[in-house]
């Protein structure tokens, strides 16, 4: 690959199938629990939450941020959390899993694991994927915020009044 030059496929890629990764984040730590499923239902989250909610200390709160995936809110799913005062469901707005730090957790291990890796079957895949998990749990780190508030909304600023700009300058 070349600086400038998009990464391309060759006609001979094979995909040789996909899993499912449910993860858990501890904002707090930067710790990762997270478990592959061959399937995306409610039945494989449902399990993922019991295996969250085995590994919580008794007496916790704990703070879920869920996107809004269907699964995710399924009468089953709402039931389990309703018996569990102590899980606290956060459903992230729609489109905006950018909120959601698991995202970026998420694209760590595409860039770092996945995305040049030559998966040939998907039991490859989940054992890179598990592989991941472990090393960044040896030393977990949270992500923190590198900019202050004043710099975010000047930031934010900035961008609207440029995008004032290019549509006034339209009409």
């Amino acid at each position: 690959m070349m600086p400038g030059v998009p990464e391309r496929r060759t006609h001979s890629y094979v995909r040789h199938g996909t899993t499912t990764l449910f993860a858990d984040l501890d904002v707090a730590s930067g710790f990762v629990i997270g478990k592959c499923y061959k399937r995306h239902r409610a039945v494989e989250f449902l399990k993922f939450l019991k295996e969250i909610d085995s590994q919580i200390p008794e007496g916790l709160a704990v703070h879920i941020v869920i996107d809004n995936y269907a699964t995710h809110k399924t009468p089953k799913i709402k039931a389990w959390l309703a018996r569990r005062p102590h899980c606290h469901a956060h459903f992230t707005p729609t489109s905006a899993s950018w909120i959601n730090q698991i995202e970026r957790w998420f694209a760590e291990l595409t860039r770092k694991q996945i995305q040049r890796g030559a998966h040939t079957s998907v039991r490859q895949l989940e054992a890179d994927i598990r592989i991941f998990i472990e090393l960044h749990n040896n030393n977990p780190k949270p992500f923190k915020w590198t900019k202050s508030t004043d710099q975010i909304l000047a930031s934010v600023k900035r961008f609207c009044h440029k995008a004032q700009q290019t549509l006034c300058g339209e009409l």
